[in-house]
Parts: C-alpha cells; structure tokens; sequence
C-alpha cells in the first residue's frame, strides 16, 4: 500500500507529538513542514529526518505533493491554512478548536464542503484508554439505564506558570478545556437540548475565565450531566493532572473512572475494578502519557477515513456541535440563562 505523504502545518510545543505519534502508523509519511519562522520548522525536521522546510505555506503546497495536511498552528491561523489546502483540494486535519469563533469555524467547514474537501478535527480527548472503555461499559447496559453524570477536570496544576501567554486569553477555560470535555461528553451520552452554564476566575492576573459548571441534558433517555473544569491551584488533594475523572449513575449500578486510570463499576453483584492505562509509547512523557498516547488512536481513525476504510469520528460538522455547546455555555454564563437546543 503506498503510503499517503502529509505536510505538517505549525511546528510548536506539540508536533513533536504529534509527528511521533503519527510515527506509530504504518502507510503515513510526514515529508515536508512549515513554520512562519523557518529556524523551528528546520530544528524538528533535524529530529525527525524530514528535509522540506518551508516558511510560506502556500509555496509548500505548491512545490511538495502531498495527499493531506494536518494543522498545528495557533487557532488564529487554522481557517487561512485550511483555505489553502482546500484550494489545491487537499484533505485537512486541524488541531481543536476549529477556530476562533463559532461563525469562523462554520465559514471553515463550509470553504472545505464547498471544495469537497474533507476536514477532519484532531480532538484525541475522546479517544484516551479509560474513556474508550467507559463508553464500552456504558454501551453494555450493565448499570441499566443511565440517568446522571458527573464529568470533571479539575486541577491545582501551575497551568498559568507554565503557560504564561494564558492570562491574556479573554476565553479560557470553556474555550479551551471545554472544548474537550464537552466533547466527551457529546461522545457518551448523546446531544444536548438543554445547557446552563456558570464561570468564574479565582486567579486576579488573568483575563478569561478559569473555572466553570456546566449542566445539560442530553441524550434520548436523557441524562443529567454535570460538567466541572478549573484550573485554580487550590491543591486538589485527589491531584491526577491531566486525567479526567467520571462518575455515571445507571439504574441498576454506577461506574466510576478514578485516578490512576482505575474503572469499578458497581451493580446488585458487587464491585468490580479494574485499571486501563495508556500505552507507553517511548516519546511519551510520563506525566502527560493520558493524553499523549491518545493521539495515536485519534491519528488512526483520521487516516483510516482519509483512505476510504471507515467513517472518521471527529468530522468538522461534528465538531461543530461541540462548539456550538462551548459558545451557548459563553451566552448562558453571561446571560444567566439556560440555553434550548432544537
């Protein structure tokens, strides 16, 4: 099988990620990358033996032939990169958020249609071990019908510290962590028809927001879902960075997923636990190995639908359902109202 050639699109912090994850593939070669400053696209491609280096992403697309590529910019530039590939009919991967706004995301999506282009959303929050197995679980009807969840993120990690370009965003929390959890939360329980939504900021030294409640229902049955984030560095004393922990509630049990990656599901029969780690690629940095080792099955089910072998998970149109939810959790925080879904 040829192998489909990619350019990769931003050279930050997490490409080398992202490169090494899609490393783990067969049938996928990274043959040219692109950074406005060329100096960073060249020393990663000296790491991973790649030799196009450009710094103008339309000369790229036109010197180098590639089957697709995937964006790893700042939001700001994820429309304007995909309007390029679009135009020389290239499949596109874009990093989450889509975009920056909810009008822009849709005038993305709608360039790409208009192509007949695919654009596909790299959101590998989904695709995490224990959370895979968590919607195995659900689907299984062992704890019956499922009426109520709680989904939290919560953290006392040093976020702002390490990450200090954050305390000028004007949207944190829901635009950013939001975007993942509410995601995952679209993934397990169904749609929501109704959200109510409240944010706050503890830290003084920031612009956004950085903690927030989100309430939903969703689903045909439905299911209450509540959906707490913060990153407020009150020493969480159950600090699990940057695992996601859940608690689900079923007619006839409960499951919870806890830290250290252990999943008890509880029915009339007992208890039973069990532990779902992620898979230790070598690149992987322990402490963020949740998420990292996720790219990979993310990366997997993209490239499947790129050659036709199944249907991708995170599409733009379904992305857009989930920032449709970060933008109404937005108007209900500020306007102190629940928001309908129709």
């Amino acid at each position: 099988m040829k192998p489909l050639r990619f350019a990769l699109l931003g050279t930050g912090y997490w490409s080398q990620f992202q490169l090494a994850a899609w490393r783990e593939l067969p049938g996928v070669e990274c043959v040219a990358l692109y950074n406005r400053t060329r100096e960073k696209a060249a020393a990663l491609g000296a790491r991973f033996g790649i030799s196009a280096i450009y710094d103008d992403p339309e000369r790229l697309l036109d010197e180098v032939e590639v089957d697709f590529v995937d964006i790893v910019t700042d939001v700001s530039t994820h429309a304007f990169l995909a309007s390029l590939a679009a135009a020389r009919e290239r499949p596109v991967i874009s990093q989450k958020p889509m975009a920056g706004s909810m009008a822009e995301a849709e005038a993305m999506a709608a360039s790409c249609s208009a192509q007949g282009v695919p654009l596909f959303v790299h959101e590998n929050w989904r695709w995490q071990r224990p959370i895979r197995e968590l919607k195995r679980i659900l689907d299984s009807g062992v704890i019956g019908t499922v009426f109520r969840a709680g989904i939290d993120m919560i953290s006392g990690f040093p976020l702002f510290q390490q990450q200090p370009f954050l305390c000028e965003v004007e949207q944190f929390i829901l635009a950013d962590l939001g975007s993942h959890t509410l995601d995952t939360a679209r993934f397990l329980f169904g749609e929501a028809h109704d959200l109510t939504a409240w944010t706050g900021r503890v830290h003084a030294d920031i612009k956004g927001e950085d903690y927030a409640t989100v309430v939903m229902r969703m689903g045909a049955r439905p299911v209450d879902v509540i959906v707490r984030m913060a990153y407020v560095e009150n020493h969480v004393e159950r600090e699990c960075f940057p695992q996601t922990l859940f608690f689900v509630e079923g007619s006839a049990g409960s499951v919870e997923v806890l830290p250290g990656y252990v999943i008890k599901v509880t029915t009339k029969d007992g208890t039973v636990s069990e532990r779902h780690p992620p898979t230790m690629y070598p690149w992987v940095d322990p402490r963020y190995a949740i998420v990292q080792s996720s790219i990979v099955a993310c990366n997997a089910n993209l490239l499947a639908a790129l050659r036709g072998a199944g249907p991708a998970e995170t599409t733009a149109d379904d992305n857009l359902r989930t920032l449709r939810l970060v933008y109404a959790a937005y108007d209900s925080a500020r306007d102190r109202q629940t928001i309908h879904f129709h």
